[in-house]
């Protein structure tokens, strides 16, 4: 797993969401709306919590049992270490039953973020299992990411990242933002609050920014909660039966267009429906329905 130091690295906004939105069709592709909803609640700070007083190498196995367990992974035994490292973590993809994790030396001394580490490569072991993956180590770590995130442990990846006078941190691939932005589409579908439990008071900024971003796509046409002033261009762009470069949807079928295509606000899948009358969307890949003006 990817880790800097210094808040001027940090790359902010949504450089990925393409990406992002691939790994969310894929994760649902792969396991299912069914699937996905075996995880209705996130992993809770009590249980990745390691005290100043437990002992290091035995309170990184509780914490990582404690995830395994999250992902619904089978149980078996678990081997967290420690070593000077270029990265903040990495894990042995085997066929044998054992987990093997190695954290980076730095976090002997920053405990609180030794389980954001271990979820995201607890999840790489999860999708190693499931076989899901892309053809680049970029589009991987980003899935990860996705994937650490939507299924309950990634708000802990958003929590490490930290920037003040003392300590400058962010780990994973995603941007703040882009954390914040998965965390909220997971928000939505299971009707759940993370905010309460960031610490970091940038991380907290970045999830707002991201549930905001996550609300216009939710709120753009053909959705009906589209506001005024984006239905009336979206009907102008419908007769002309062509759409602006900018625009989240695409038309089909002359002038005025008969068809219209737009991304499933959940899982990302391109939708098409008929143009110019009110309808229902159901997604085929995340079941969610989706009420359409005309």
């Amino acid at each position: 797993m990817q880790n800097r130091d210094g808040a001027d690295r940090v790359i902010r906004g949504f450089p990925h969401r393409a990406a992002v939105r691939a790994s969310l069709t894929a994760l649902y592709r792969r396991l299912s709306p069914d699937g996905v909803h075996r995880y209705p609640a996130s992993v809770t700070a009590a249980d990745v919590e390691l005290g100043d007083d437990e002992d290091l190498h035995l309170g990184a196995q509780r914490v990582a049992r404690a995830l395994v367990r999250h992902l619904q992974l089978p149980e078996a035994r678990i081997v967290v270490s420690f070593r000077p490292m270029e990265y903040a973590a990495a894990v042995e993809l085997t066929a044998g039953p054992e987990y093997f994790v190695e954290l980076n030396d730095r976090f002997r001394t920053r405990r609180r973020d030794i389980g954001a580490a271990l979820a995201h490569e607890i999840t790489h072991v999860l999708l190693h299992r499931l076989g899901l993956g892309f053809p680049s180590t970029a589009e991987n770590e980003i899935l990860t990411d996705v994937t650490t995130a939507y299924l309950g442990a990634g708000w802990l990846l958003l929590d490490a990242y930290r920037r003040d006078g003392v300590e400058s941190q962010k780990l994973g691939y995603l941007t703040p933002e882009e954390f914040g932005y998965v965390l909220a589409k997971r928000a939505e579908v299971f009707s759940e609050d993370p905010s309460p439990w960031f610490t970091s008071a940038v991380a907290y900024e970045a999830w707002v920014r991201g549930r905001a971003e996550a609300a216009r796509e939710r709120s753009a046409p053909p959705l009906a909660g589209a506001g005024w002033a984006e239905r009336r261009r979206y009907s102008l762009q419908r007769r002309r039966g062509r759409a602006a470069e900018d625009a989240p949807y695409a038309f089909e079928g002359g002038a005025p267009a008969t068809g219209v295509s737009f991304l499933c606000p959940v899982c990302g899948q391109r939708l098409r429906v008929p143009a110019g009358r009110a309808l229902r969307a159901r997604c085929g890949v995340c079941g969610s329905v989706h009420e359409c003006g005309p």
